[in-house]
């Protein structure tokens, strides 16, 4: 059977990536709310993927308990993926975000593409076309502008939570480039539940297990907690999974800049930041730059032989 991608699943990839990117932008946000009622990013980090990776093990032995077997010789690389991936990419970003503005630590955390081509070019030798490297600088000066990094004030910004988004954008791009490894064997959900399974256990082996659900909370603080597990991590997450497994993970991570721009319109919203002339030219230019990738779809399509020789090299 002809394993080629079409125009509808290059298109359903692109809305996957999106979806992730505009759910993930709410959690940034609620993120940031827990932080300023007093939730411990290391809280938030174990509740986060305690949370997210039980619902899906319920899930998963609902609707096809097939998914949760993984081949003995595969443990090693799961084990890997999600202490190192998950756990990791989850922490930092929460961290940065505890310490400095929301969409700036977004930001941070979205130079991962960068990350991914020149992987690809270092290691593999790939040839990103023309389309591609604009659509990536226009998504990344798009960022610029919507956090307002051209003011000089982004200087005086928290150093730790500037080098903890620098090392979330490089988890990112591990864990987004780990993840085309492991869906050449396994679903997306496969890959998903034991990347968050060893994530959580990473987090209640370096905190007393279950900490974070100890202290008490009012019911609003747990509401957000739920919000972040199960729609902030759970499905986006799965969603961001699917993309890679349709579109790759370079344009998958590029479609997913969509959310600075959400964490900016909700940092506007509820947190009273204000967006200037620039940013808001920023917003249009990443719009912009995902059109750009769509309207390349077809392309993506008609090269079926080109994406499994690059498939096969990552």
């Amino acid at each position: 059977m002809d394993s080629s991608p079409t125009v509808s699943s290059v298109r359903w990839g692109y809305l996957f990536a999106t979806l992730a990117a505009v759910l993930w932008g709410v959690s940034g946000s609620a993120a940031k709310y827990l932080f300023i009622n007093g939730v411990t990013p290391f809280h938030l980090v174990q509740l986060r993927l305690t949370i997210a990776a039980a619902g899906l093990l319920l899930y998963l032995l609902l609707r096809n308990p097939a998914l949760l077997k993984v081949a003995r010789r595969d443990i090693p690389y799961f084990a890997v993926f999600g202490c190192i991936g998950m756990a990791g990419v989850q922490f930092t970003y929460l961290f940065a975000i505890s310490k400095i503005h929301v969409a700036a630590a977004i930001l941070l955390q979205y130079l991962a593409p960068a990350f991914i081509a020149l992987h690809a070019v270092i290691f593999f030798r790939d040839r990103l076309n023309y389309i591609i490297l604009v659509a990536l600088g226009g998504a990344f000066a798009g960022c610029y502008l919507v956090v307002g990094a051209y003011n000089l004030d982004l200087l005086a910004m928290n150093l730790l939570g500037i080098v903890s988004g620098l090392l979330s954008a490089v988890g990112f791009a591990w864990y987004s480039i780990q993840g085309e490894y492991g869906m050449r064997r396994y679903s997306p959900w496969t890959v998903l539940f034991y990347a968050m399974f060893f994530g959580a256990l990473t987090w209640n082996v370096c905190l007393p297990p279950l900490d974070g659900f100890l202290p008490p909370r009012s019911v609003v603080v747990w509401g957000w907690i739920l919000y972040i597990g199960v729609l902030g991590t759970l499905v986006p997450f799965g969603l961001f999974l699917e993309g890679v497994n349709l579109i790759r993970s370079t344009r998958a991570s590029i479609t997913a800049t969509l959310e600075p721009i959400m964490a900016g319109v909700l940092s506007f919203v509820f947190l009273h930041e204000t967006m200037g002339v620039g940013q808001l030219l920023g917003a249009g230019l990443v719009i912009l730059s995902v059109i750009v990738l769509q309207v390349n779809q077809d392309q993506d399509a008609k090269a079926p032989a080109r994406l499994r020789a690059l498939a096969d090299r990552s």
